[in-house]
């Protein structure tokens, strides 16, 4: 009796330690199990799809719109420099001055020479030359009057038998030396009148020798170079200053040869720098080369950007927009709906059962407060608009508003 009741015990036992360590087992799994976690509270958008300007990007440099290296065109002792450095200027502003006193003299002088010419052949000022007003023509002139009207006095007596052939013959050779030496006086008048031109060419080189001695700026603009100071001696051609003009500023921009239909004179272009990276400045195409540059097989194109202010100098590197003459539909979403983190650009886009999924995607244009997305999204889509780093792929999201 007593050794069946032993195993029987036994069993019950073992029974009962099992029921209690499932029970247990059980209430440990429950209390383990995480809580749902909370949705995350965003705002949406929709992609929309809506025509936008186009824009070729490429890329150049600035230059000054103009640049001349200023040279004397007269030698001399430099005896004033009135611009520096940074000197704004008008055409014709005064940039060095050099000794006069050399030219001047030789000036005057010119002026002189010419002078006595013209008293010699009696021009008054203004009156056009004629030689037969020349004093020394016009005493020829009467001289011959004279003579062959004592000559035609003397032929009628001749006739009528009074006078002897030989006075005849006589009063005939003083006509004709008369007549020559009228002759003489013409051609001489003519030759001082050529001395005269002459005289007066050389008072006009003279002029310009003793303008010369002041050099100035040829157009508007800002003196970036200053190159001789007051007690210098400049010889003729030699560099004094140079001048330029960036208002307007000209961009000479590369065209890859496969987007030379999509460029145009008069064309708008925004320009940006990475010396004001947010900004944005606009000019327009002012030249398309006729041939492409062979080396390159590109196109070069210049457009010009107004530059009152002088911020943009030459020699920067600038990025160029060139605006597409037709607009073409686009996927648009807010700027800031797009998480960008080392480079890779991403959206969220709300799922089934409010769950967000994480999608890759290619920026495009942007346009004002929106951004272009060239892939990874359809129209119509809802993406999270303010993700802020707070969202990742699954995670389960409350809609705001």
């Amino acid at each position: 009796m007593s050794r069946s009741f032993r195993p029987s015990v036994l069993t019950a036992a073992v029974l009962a330690t099992a029921l209690f360590s499932a029970a247990c087992s059980g209430e440990r799994t429950s209390a383990a199990a995480p809580p749902e976690p909370t949705p995350v509270a965003i705002r949406v958008a929709q992609v929309q799809s809506q025509p936008i300007d186009r824009f070729l990007r490429v890329t150049g440099s600035l230059a000054a719109d103009e640049q001349a290296d200023v040279a004397a065109e007269t030698a001399g002792r430099v005896i004033g420099t009135p611009v520096e450095r940074g000197t704004r200027v008008a055409a014709g502003a005064v940039l060095v001055r050099i000794s006069a006193t050399e030219a001047d003299a030789s000036l005057r002088e010119a002026e002189a020479n010419a002078a006595q010419l013209e008293a010699r052949l009696g021009l008054v000022q203004g009156q056009p030359f004629d030689p037969n007003r020349v004093p020394e023509v016009l005493n020829a002139r009467a001289s011959l009057d004279w003579a062959e009207a004592d000559f035609n006095r003397i032929k009628a007596l001749l006739d009528q038998k009074v006078v002897s052939q030989a006075e005849y013959d006589q009063k005939l050779t003083q006509v004709q030396a008369a007549r020559q030496q009228y002759q003489v006086a013409q051609n001489a008048a003519q030759q001082s009148f050529r001395s005269l031109q002459a005289a007066r060419a050389r008072v006009d080189l003279a002029r310009k020798t003793s303008a010369d001695t002041v050099v100035r700026a040829p157009f508007s603009g800002i003196v970036a170079e200053r190159l001789v100071s007051t007690g210098d001696y400049v010889s003729r051609g030699m560099k004094v200053a140079t001048v330029v003009r960036i208002d307007p500023v000209r961009v000479e921009l590369t065209v890859p040869e496969q987007y030379l239909s999509q460029v145009r004179d008069g064309q708008p272009v925004r320009l940006s720098v990475d010396a004001y990276p947010n900004e944005v400045f606009t000019g327009k195409v002012r030249f398309v080369s006729p041939a492409l540059k062979s080396d390159q097989r590109a196109l070069t194109v210049e457009a010009v950007a107004p530059n009152a202010d002088g911020r943009l100098k030459p020699g920067l590197f600038a990025t160029a927009l060139l605006q597409q003459p037709a607009p073409v539909p686009a996927l648009l979403v807010p700027a800031e709906s797009v998480e960008t983190v080392a480079g890779t650009s991403r959206v969220y886009v709300i799922g089934g059962s409010n769950k967000v999924e994480e999608r890759i995607v290619t920026l495009g244009e942007k346009v004002g407060d929106r951004i272009e997305l060239a892939s990874g999204v359809k129209p119509g889509e809802k993406v999270a608009a303010n993700p802020r780093g707070k969202l990742a792929d699954g995670v389960r999201v409350q809609i705001e508003g």
